[in-house]
């Protein structure tokens, strides 16, 4: 049988989260430092290790059948390729940032402006479509930089945290794209990889449930236990054991991280007591 084909970034901010991910799917790869190419020994997926940059065009080409790569560089790119699984990790904005002595008051203050960007697709799409004309500088690299040492009025570039924007003076004012890693996919896959591909996705799809829910294990009285159980939002219904103690059962159900700490509360007001959160390594609905 032959083998999906993935390309990952080969150095970067989604290196390791992306061999991690493979990891968390029971994939098990060779010494992956140092490597432009690995093989799983338990999965058949083979594994390219390449610039983000070039990812969507291999996939494009045929090249390799799959990668992870962040949304901006996707549409920065603009292949001929489909966005199949968000990720959830590699989190970032696209944003437009000006210096913060300057005045802001609406996306028209970048009429006629110079705007440093290593994004000239995707800010010249924003322009367009905010009607509004600006001079676009594409530079590759410390682009924060740009207005301290004249070369741009404004700069687009990607932020996480937004230090490195204020360190240099600037302030975001405007967000082009919310990214984070994606998984893409050729869109002529033949049958025998779309099948590896599902097989894949499903492992994908059971880690991210995972790390989005936690198991829970209360002691309840019985005599507020219908109450209790109507405050666990989990999977149908929970599973409710006898204690040796009477009166008392234990209660298992699993919670969503964003209901979380609400419902815990709930639950110790409503009389649980010995509530125990566990993480969840995979979860297979």
């Amino acid at each position: 049988m032959s083998n999906l084909r993935i390309a990952i970034q080969k150095s970067g901010r989604l290196f390791e989260d992306s061999v991690q991910l493979l990891k968390e799917c029971g994939i098990d790869l060779r010494n992956v430092k140092d490597r432009l190419r690995t093989e799983s020994d338990n999965f058949p997926l083979e594994v390219f290790f390449l610039r983000d940059d070039d990812i969507p065009q291999y996939v494009e080409d045929g090249v390799a059948d799959i990668g992870i790569v962040g949304e901006n560089v996707v549409f920065e790119k603009n292949r001929q390729v489909e966005i199949t699984e968000k990720l959830g990790f590699g989190k970032c904005r696209l944003s437009i940032a000006v210096p913060r002595s300057q005045e802001y008051d609406s996306i028209k203050c970048l009429e006629g402006k110079r705007i440093a960007t290593s994004y000239p697709h995707m800010v010249t799409s924003f322009l367009a479509k905010n009607n509004v004309t600006a001079e676009i500088h594409e530079i590759s690299g410390s682009v924060e930089i740009a207005p301290g040492i004249g070369l741009a009025d404004v700069v687009a570039d990607l932020v996480s945290s937004g230090s490195t924007l204020f360190m240099n003076g600037l302030k975001e004012v405007e967000t082009i794209l919310n990214s984070q890693a994606v998984l893409i996919k050729n869109k002529q896959l033949q049958p025998f990889s779309i099948s590896l591909l599902d097989k894949l996705l499903f492992r994908i799809q059971a880690v991210k449930k995972a790390k989005r829910n936690k198991y829970i294990l209360l002691n309840a009285p019985n005599d507020n236990l219908e109450k209790i159980i109507s405050l666990l939002p989990g999977m149908k219904s929970p599973t409710v054991l006898p204690l040796a103690e009477s009166g008392w059962s234990s209660i298992h159900s699993v919670l969503s991280e964003d209901q979380f700490w609400e419902c815990i509360e709930n639950l110790k007001a409503a009389g649980a007591q010995g509530i125990l959160v566990v993480p969840i390594e995979k979860m297979v609905i």
